[in-house]
């Protein structure tokens, strides 16, 4: 049997104020053994979260421990001792040392102001008494593990290979030593998403942990990114044997790395297992629920089933709450012939949108401050957009999908190309003749909470829009339309006279909808407007769309880099990379039948949680 490294017993989180004490986590108990990996998964506010900080010893007032015991075991064959009784300063020498952690937001953790050489070294001279030099060296390592920066072979290896003369020893030594003082150099700004976490990940390794906490590092990144960091987490515990934590909200991604999953609810934790148990028979409806919410590459259910079709929340006298089950009805399968019939019904309609050799580029400045060439975000694209369409944009990170989603309503002018909304070039309208044009054509934008004013209320933030374009005869009029588009989006009425951030993510994004529908657009640009939703609340929002293009006959562009999502809502799918639409056909054709190697790498990257996928990596793991 494998020792104990982590044993959390009948732990219990509360944040409390002046007036109320909340648990944030409910009498959850766990145990962790050493090379072994525990997924902890739930929706937001959960308690996943509050938990791992709670094992860090990082919860800040007004949170702390009420109850409950934290046993952790530093060395084979060593004693367990409690986290929660160390002090502070003897607290500090096992975190980031034995116990280390991932966060979710990787340019929030680093310091914009340090490279990232003096933060990896500064992790190292913390926790082990060696010299600068030895430390710096020991950040190459890292960085070299977490494969940011090539190993000296390969190195080497393409030195020679693009030096156009042949290169000595000492020549290559001294080449060898600055390709990698360069990587040291650079600061958290000149790196992308996935190169920062994995700093992160070399950070958190550097100093050898027992225990490597992960909380949600993979949310924000593409799906190709994903499952290289999935990958390189499963090798480094492999390799270093390592107890590790990772928290998501995705159950997909847990049946990929996790041996056993805890699933949390305000809390408490709902089920716990055996991860191959999880997932082929779940017992707790909100396991069902969570696992029925993420839309498959297999399937093509005419809407998707949520949390509240699983079970009832109720409250009882004592102020528990009360799970009830229910059995939801299977939504019918849209069959492949009423795919066809509608593709070809809206193949019938005039197209609404037709872009023709469009090209947007951002001026790269040059040594005396003129524009010396363009850096071309979208580079020569043609394509058409259907009335009544929904047409999927895919692509990773930095291929081009927002900037070409900007371009069309104006929002990032284009260098060359037409842009013909109803058979207007609207590429040339200006002023008054613009402006107009923003009634028939809105965007739903990724982070909702940017998206609104935090100062304004969401009463008036859904009727700016129509005082904009002086539409209503008065203020009860159009209070009378906000409210209606608010309870249209699944939200009330009273909703009109509170703040956004008294609301959550999944209801915020509802009321940057119900704002984008105030003006009765004709078309709609959703930029990755569920990628930050826990998978819940993005079937929810996914089935609203769905509902309000049937009932306002709207035409989408639906953007993201989530292939799963954009076939479940797509009729068309577009498959973008580094400016360039690379690959365009149905939804269906594009999954069944892929014909470009980097659609096939975006499929094949998708977390599925499938019985047979979960097979493969439980063998990999053993």
């Amino acid at each position: 049997m494998r020792e104990i490294v982590l044993d959390v017993r009948n732990l219990e989180v509360e944040f409390s104020d002046d007036h109320n004490v909340v648990k944030a986590v409910n009498g959850i108990s766990f145990q962790l053994h050493r090379g072994e990996t525990l997924g902890i998964v739930g929706e937001s506010g959960s308690g996943k979260s509050v938990t791992s900080l709670a094992v860090m010893g990082l919860l800040q007032n007004p949170g702390k421990v009420s109850s409950g015991e934290i046993w952790f075991r530093p060395q084979e064959n060593g004693e367990a001792f409690p986290l929660l009784e160390l002090p502070p300063q003897q607290m500090q020498l096992y975190r980031g040392g034995d116990i280390a952690m991932i966060f979710q937001e990787p340019m929030s953790s680093l310091n914009p102001v340090y490279n990232i050489g003096f933060q990896l070294t500064e992790a190292i001279l913390r926790h082990q008494n060696i010299s600068r030099a030895e430390a710096r060296q020991k950040a190459i390592d890292s960085l070299q593990e977490v494969k940011l920066l090539p190993s000296d072979e390969q190195i080497r290896e393409n030195l020679i290979e693009t030096s156009p003369k042949a290169l000595d020893e000492q020549q290559l030594l001294r080449l060898v030593k600055e390709h990698k003082e360069a990587i040291l150099q650079r600061f958290p700004h000149q790196l992308s998403g996935g190169q920062l976490q994995r700093v992160m990940i070399a950070m958190a390794i550097s100093c050898n942990p027992l225990l490597l906490i992960a909380d949600e590092p993979t949310t924000a990144l593409d799906v190709t990114v994903q499952a290289t960091i999935i990958d390189l987490l499963g090798e480094l515990q492999q390799k270093r044997n390592m107890a590790m934590i990772f928290i998501t909200h995705d159950l997909g991604l847990i049946a990929e790395i996790a041996d056993k999953v805890a699933v949390m609810y305000k809390g408490k934790v709902v089920e716990q297992g055996e991860a191959t148990q999880i997932f082929t028979n779940p017992n707790h409806p909100y396991t069902k629920g969570l696992l029925a919410c993420r839309p498959t590459l297999d399937r093509h259910p005419q809407k998707l089933l949520t949390v509240s079709d699983y079970m009832n929340v109720e409250e009882s006298p004592t102020g528990d709450v009360v799970i009830k089950e229910k059995q939801p009805a299977e939504p019918p399968e849209v069959t492949s012939e009423e795919i066809a019939q509608r593709l070809a019904t809206l193949k019938q309609q005039p197209p609404l949108l037709k872009i023709r050799n469009l090209n947007v580029g951002y001026p790269v400045k040059g040594m005396f401050g003129g524009t010396k060439s363009h850096f071309m975000a979208v580079n020569n694209v043609s394509f058409e957009v259907q009335k009544g369409e929904t047409l999927g944009l895919v692509g990773e990170s930095g291929c081009g999908k927002t900037t070409l989603g900007r371009s069309l309503l104006r929002l990032v002018e284009p260098l060359s190309g037409e842009i013909l909304f109803e058979e207007r070039d609207i590429t040339k309208l200006k002023g008054k003749a613009l402006q107009k044009l923003r009634r028939e054509m809105q965007i739903v934008f990724q982070n909702p909470f940017s998206a609104l004013d935090s100062r304004m209320k969401v009463g008036e933030a859904v009727m700016e829009p129509l005082v904009i374009h002086s539409i209503g005869k008065n203020k009860k009029e159009r209070q009378q339309r906000a409210v209606y588009l608010l309870e249209r989006v699944g939200l009330s009425g009273d909703a009109m006279n509170r703040y956004p951030h008294q609301f959550s993510g999944g209801q915020r994004q509802r009321i940057c909808i119900a704002r984008s529908l105030a003006l009765n657009p004709k078309f709609i640009i959703c930029d990755e407007s569920v990628s930050a939703l826990d998978v819940s609340v993005q079937a929810q929002v996914l089935n609203l769309l769905k509902e309000l293009q049937d009932e306002f006959e709207l035409t989408y562009i639906f953007i993201s880099h989530d292939l799963s999502v954009v076939k479940f809502i797509s009729d068309r799918i577009l498959v973008m990379n580094r400016g360039e639409i690379v690959e365009s056909g149905s939804a269906e054709e594009i999954y069944r039948e892929p014909k470009e190697e980097y659609t096939q790498k975006l499929i094949a990257s998708i977390p599925t949680g499938s019985p047979e996928r979960m097979r493969n990596q439980q063998s990999v793991r053993s």
